[in-house]
């Protein structure tokens, strides 16, 4: 799997990560999310994305049972705190609770899920910086910010930088390529999209075509152009292994300028 510089941390990412988004949520579903998250992580998806929200703590268990026995130091895992918890003594809470049911010692980024009014984004921010300063987070991110919510942020910061923003992102919802995308290469911000896939959002004749001409899928198509840009990546959801299979090998060849202008006019 293709690594890239995330933003201006200086951690080399895998480009192609695996989001748990509904992971947790079922004990018969467990072993199967286990059983994928770990193929995904021998195909190279070491960028694993989950939250204190998902299965209500479940995913971050399921992540912990997937992690097990394989080196920390290969791994780049992150998670979020609820806007609702994001006081200053809440995040670092909340960032103590996600670290006890992923098993592990230190996350690799600490995202706020959302922006809220209802706490005081320099009280989250300021948790944020102790976090890092205690280990117990590499870095520091945002998810659903725009631009303004971004600067916000970063203003309420002191030595640490925003490492990245994770949003929705997918061939059907491009909106974030006319001011986000821009401000973040500026700032050497990394962007992180989630539900690139978009249920099957992807299948249009174009993709379809391409993906045939290259011998590949149109989900492969779908990742390879959503990934187009040094500053973006992704976070697809896989709980059967083909798919996580598929997710792995996305990168593995290169759109044409030509094919990314047909796909860009198709969407």
């Amino acid at each position: 799997m293709i690594k890239r510089l995330f933003g201006a941390t200086g951690a080399e990412v895998p480009v192609v990560g695996q989001g748990t988004w509904h992971m947790g949520e079922s004990r018969r579903a467990e072993r199967d999310e286990v059983a994928a998250l770990r193929l995904g992580l021998d195909l190279g998806l070491t960028h694993i994305d989950t939250a204190e929200m998902y299965g209500d703590g479940g995913a971050e268990r399921i992540v912990a049972q997937a992690i097990k026995g394989y080196p920390r130091e290969s791994l780049f895992v992150v998670t979020k705190v609820l806007p609702s918890n994001a006081s200053y003594a809440g995040t670092i809470k909340a960032c103590e609770q996600s670290l006890k049911r992923l098993g592990t010692d230190h996350i690799d980024v600490y995202l706020i899920h959302w922006w809220s009014s209802q706490h005081p984004i320099a009280d989250a921010m300021r948790a944020m910086e102790t976090l890092v300063m205690r280990g117990l987070t590499r870095f520091v991110g945002v998810s659903n910010f725009d631009v303004d919510q971004m600067n916000q942020a970063r203003a309420a910061l002191g030595s640490a930088r925003l490492a990245c923003n994770q949003v929705l992102y997918h061939l059907r919802d491009r909106a974030i390529e006319r001011e986000l995308v821009p401000h973040c290469e500026r700032e050497k911000v990394a962007i992180v999209g989630y539900t690139p896939l978009a249920r099957g959002g992807f299948l249009r004749d174009a993709v379809v075509e391409i993906a045939k001409r290259h011998g590949r899928t149109p989900r492969q198509v779908a990742l390879n152009f959503l990934t187009r840009r040094a500053g973006l990546f992704t976070i697809p959801k896989a709980s059967q292994p083909e798919h996580v299979r598929e997710n792995a090998e996305a990168l593995d060849f290169t759109l044409s300028a030509a094919e990314l202008r047909t796909i860009d006019a198709a969407f």
